[in-house]
């Protein structure tokens, strides 16, 4: 499979994800496959709980996000990254997670807001910044193990003060480059956890054994160590892109982001073939205070190509 196949179906997978999931949020486990038992009959991008059908959410939003500013500015500029965000989160999306608009919304600087938050609350460890991962773990998976881990390190300090959220979502891009690659994101899984920060490599290595299930989970998914281990998880037990991809939201919860997580990670392995017409022509990424800019397939698959083709020394 090409390599390009692979960082179109990250960018791609996590977008359908998003929108798969969004009218599932807060939703018990198993309603998807109530509503859709049959595998493969249709219907799945059905809309509903403010979302229209193919509608993806601040999780893809905000990853799109960073991919124009490391595209734009030619590699990772972190006060841009965060004007952008904090212009997006000032023009009413429908959605944003309450720990990521007090930082956005709370006028300290860049490098200040989401570590002043966390002194503060003492809780920061959301999904928040796995969510939006998807673009950059591509842009900067020719870096390395190293490079694209510390990238998303900061990428995700910008908004979460909690290393938790950082280690989180160094190892993903670590995932997603080792599919890049060619090679199996699960056997990557013990060497990525050799990258992480000591007082977080327990908590990550018992989410991401292969014994674990999502049901063992000591906190909600909307917590970043379950929500990346329910999406390893649902890529662990399943054997194609949509079967993954049903297993992520069935789950309930936060399932926009788990399926989001999910999808980054099944389109890598999988590829962009792999992922269903159906739930690709309805997709659209309304981008707020854009002028009323919404992204659809084509311009997506225009960003995986250019994320993919950026040089790892302008990172």
């Amino acid at each position: 499979m090409r390599r390009s196949s692979r960082a179109a179906g990250t960018v791609i997978g996590s977008a359908v994800g998003d929108a798969l999931g969004a009218p599932f949020e807060f939703g018990p486990a198993g309603a998807f496959s109530v509503r859709f038992p049959a595998p493969g009959a249709g219907g799945e991008m059905c809309g509903g709980g403010g979302w229209e059908a193919g509608e993806a959410t601040d999780d893809t939003q905000m990853a799109v996000l960073v991919a124009e500013s490391l595209l734009e500015r030619g590699g990772l500029d972190l006060p841009d990254i965060f004007a952008r965000f904090r212009h997006w989160a000032a023009s009413e999306p429908k959605d944003i997670g309450l720990q990521t608009e007090d930082v956005l919304t709370s006028g300290l600087p860049w490098d200040l807001a989401a570590a002043i938050h966390f002194q503060t609350n003492l809780r920061a460890a959301g999904n928040g910044s796995l969510m939006r991962a998807a673009g950059s773990a591509v842009r900067f998976a020719r870096a390395g193990q190293q490079g694209t881990m510390d990238a998303a390190r900061r990428i995700a300090a910008l908004t979460h003060g909690d290393r938790a959220a950082w280690e989180g979502t160094a190892v993903l891009h670590d995932l997603v480059r080792a599919a890049l690659d060619g090679g199996d994101p699960l056997a990557a899984v013990p060497d990525a956890l050799t990258a992480v920060d000591p007082e977080n490599r327990g908590r990550y290595a018992v989410v991401l054994a292969p014994e674990w299930h999502p049901d063992e989970a000591t906190e909600s998914n909307g917590a970043v160590w379950p929500c990346l281990g329910s999406a390893v998880w649902a890529l662990r037990t399943t054997h194609g892109f949509e079967e993954a991809l049903r297993a992520a939201v069935d789950l309930g919860g936060d399932t926009d982001t788990v399926a989001a997580v999910t999808g980054a990670l099944a389109g890598a392995v999988y590829g962009l073939e792999a992922i269903p017409e159906r739930w690709t022509a309805p997709l659209h990424v309304p981008l707020p205070g854009s002028g009323g800019r919404v992204l659809r397939l084509p311009d997506l698959l225009d960003l995986a190509a250019r994320l993919d083709a950026a040089h790892p020394a302008d990172a």
